[in-house]
C-alpha cells in the first residue's frame, strides 16, 4: 500500500496542501446527510411497498436519527482510543453494509433496523472525518478551505437530496437510494488509506456506554409514546412517562461521572438553553416538516416522487447558498435579532401553508403553499449554520467543546422527536385538509424558539 502524502500549505512561499483528502472525507459526509434527504421523498413508495403507516414511516427516519445520537456520543471516544482513520473506515463500512440491507429490506422492521444500522455508521464516519480533516491540515489557512469543502457537500446533499432521491426512486425504485450509496463507500475504503495517516490520542476519552444506552433509550421511548398517541391516550402518556423516568436517570447517572458525556451542568448557561431550544425549534419547524411534504404533495396535488422531489427545491435550496448571508447578519445585529427574524420567517411560513389549507380546503391554492416553502427554507438557511457556532461563542471556553456536543445531540433528538410530533398530530395523511394541524404545530414550535432567541440570548455575537 503507497504510503500517505502531503503537501504542505501555501505559507511562506510553500505550495497549497491538495484538498483532495478534504474531499474524500466530505464524501463520507454527503452520503451520510444524503440519506437523510433524499429517503425523504421516497417514503410514501417504501411505505406502500412494504405495507406501514404513518408511525411506520416515521421511523425509517428517526431509526437512523436516533441511531446516529446514541453512537455519537461515544464515536469520538473510540475514534480518540483506537484511531480516528480506522474509526472512519470501520464506519464507512458499517454504513455500506446497512445501505446494502436497506436496499434488501423486505418489510417494515427489517428496514427500520438496517437504518438503525445506517445511523451507527454514520456516526463514525462523520466523527472520524471530521477529526481528520482536522489533523491532516494542520495550518489554519489549509484547514478552513479543508472543512469549506467538507460543509460544500454537505450541504450539496441537504438541498439537493430530495430532487435526487425523487429521481432515483422514480426512474429506478427506491431501492437504488441506497444501493448507489455502495460505491462510493467503496471509493472511500481505497482513497482514505492512501491519502490519510493514522492519528490517535495517547490518553484517549473514557468511555460511558451505560450512558449512550440510557438516553438512546430514553429518546426512543419517547418517540413511539408520541407516535402512539395517534391511536391511544393512555400508551402514549405511559410512554411519556418513562421516557422522562430515564431521562432523568440519565442526568442522575451523569452528574456522578468524573467526566461525562452529557454534562447536565452545561445547562446552567442561559446560551446553551436557549440554542437548545433553537435547536429544537429548527428540527420541528423545518426538518421534520420537510420529511411530511412529500406525504402532503401527493394528497394535496397527487404529485408523483419524482415531481414531488422537484416541488422541494424551493425549501432545500436556500440551504445551500444562504449560509454565508447568516453570518454576516450575526455580526450586523447579533444572536438574539438574527436567530429571532430567522424563526420568525419560518413561523411565517408554516402559517401562511396553515391559511391555504383552510381557505382552499382538499385543493389548497399553490403559490401560498410554494410561498411558505421558500419562507421556510429562506429562515432555517439563515439560522441552522449559526446554531453551533453561537454556542461555541457564548459559553466559557472551557465549556465550548462539551457544549458543542449539546447542539449535536439535541439537533439530532429534536429532528426525531420532531418527526414523532407531527406524525402524532396528522389526521388522514391521504387529506390535504389534515395537514393543517401539522403546520400549525410546526408553527408554534417556531414560535417558541422566536420567544427563546428573545428571552435568553445575549443582543450581541460578542457577548
Amino acid at each position: 500500500m503507497t504510503q500517505p502524502t502531503y503537501k504542505p500549505d501555501r505559507d511562506n512561499g510553500r505550495p497549497a496542501q491538495s484538498m483532495m483528502p478534504a474531499l474524500l472525507l466530505g464524501l463520507g459526509a454527503f452520503l451520510t446527510n444524503f440519506d437523510v434527504t433524499a429517503v425523504v421523498i421516497a417514503l410514501p413508495a417504501v411505505a406502500l411497498q412494504l405495507g406501514f403507516g404513518v408511525a411506520g414511516y416515521a421511523w425509517v427516519m428517526d431509526a437512523y436519527s436516533l441511531a446516529f445520537s446514541g453512537a455519537l456520543l461515544f464515536a469520538g471516544a473510540l475514534a480518540d482510543r483506537y484511531g480516528r482513520r480506522r474509526a472512519m473506515l470501520v464506519g464507512n463500512g458499517i454504513f455500506a453494509l446497512a445501505s446494502l440491507a436497506c436496499g434488501m429490506a423486505w418489510d417494515g422492521p427489517t428496514l427500520w433496523a438496517a437504518r438503525a444500522l445506517q445511523g451507527v455508521g454514520a456516526a463514525f464516519a462523520v466523527t472520524g472525518g471530521i477529526a481528520l480533516i482536522a489533523t491532516v491540515y494542520a495550518q489554519p489557512q489549509a484547514r478552513t478551505r479543508a472543512f469549506a469543502w467538507f460543509g460544500v457537500m454537505s450541504g450539496i446533499a441537504m438541498s439537493l437530496g430530495p430532487t435526487i432521491g425523487g429521481l432515483v426512486s422514480s426512474w429506478l425504485g427506491w431501492r437504488w437510494i441506497f444501493l448507489i450509496n455502495l460505491p462510493a463507500c467503496a471509493l472511500i475504503a481505497w482513497g482514505v488509506p492512501r491519502l490519510v495517516a493514522e492519528v490517535r490520542d495517547t490518553v484517549p476519552r473514557p468511555l460511558d456506554i451505560p450512558g449512550v444506552m440510557l438516553l438512546t433509550a430514553a429518546l426512543a421511548v419517547l418517540v413511539e409514546a408520541l407516535l402512539l398517541g395517534r391511536s391511544s391516550i393512555a400508551h402514549m402518556a405511559g410512554g411519556i412517562a418513562v421516557g422522562t423516568l430515564l431521562l432523568a436517570v440519565f442526568v442522575t447517572q451523569q452528574r456522578r461521572r468524573d467526566q461525562p458525556i452529557f454534562d447536565p451542568g452545561v445547562f446552567v448557561q442561559r446560551a446553551v438553553v436557549g440554542i437548545a431550544i433553537l435547536l429544537f425549534a429548527v428540527s420541528v419547524g423545518y426538518w421534520a416538516v420537510l420529511v411530511y411534504l412529500p406525504l402532503f404533495f401527493a394528497a394535496a396535488f397527487n404529485w408523483s416522487s419524482e415531481v414531488a422531489g422537484i416541488a422541494l427545491l424551493p425549501a432545500t435550496l436556500p440551504m445551500l447558498f444562504l449560509p454565508p448571508l447568516g453570518g454576516w447578519l450575526v455580526g450586523r445585529v447579533g444572536w438574539r435579532l438574527h436567530f429571532a427574524l430567522a424563526l420568525a420567517i419560518v413561523a411565517a411560513g408554516n402559517v401562511a401553508i396553515a391559511i391555504a389549507l383552510m381557505s382552499g380546503g382538499a385543493a389548497p391554492p399553490m403559490i401560498p403553499v410554494f410561498c411558505g416553502m421558500v419562507a421556510i427554507g429562506f429562515g432555517v438557511a439563515l439560522a441552522h449554520p449559526q446554531l453551533s457556532g453561537a454556542v461555541v461563542a457564548l459559553v466559557p471556553p472551557d465549556q465550548a467543546g462539551m457544549a458543542s456536543a449539546v447542539t449535536v445531540v439535541m439537533r439530532q433528538a429534536g429532528f426525531a422527536v420532531g418527526i414523532a410530533v407531527l406524525g402524532a398530530v396528522l389526521g388522514a395523511e391521504g387529506s390535504a385538509i389534515s395537514y393543517v394541524w401539522l403546520f400549525s404545530v410546526a408553527a408554534i414550535a417556531s414560535v417558541a424558539g422566536l420567544v427563546a432567541a428573545l428571552a435568553l440570548l445575549p443582543a450581541h455575537a460578542t457577548a
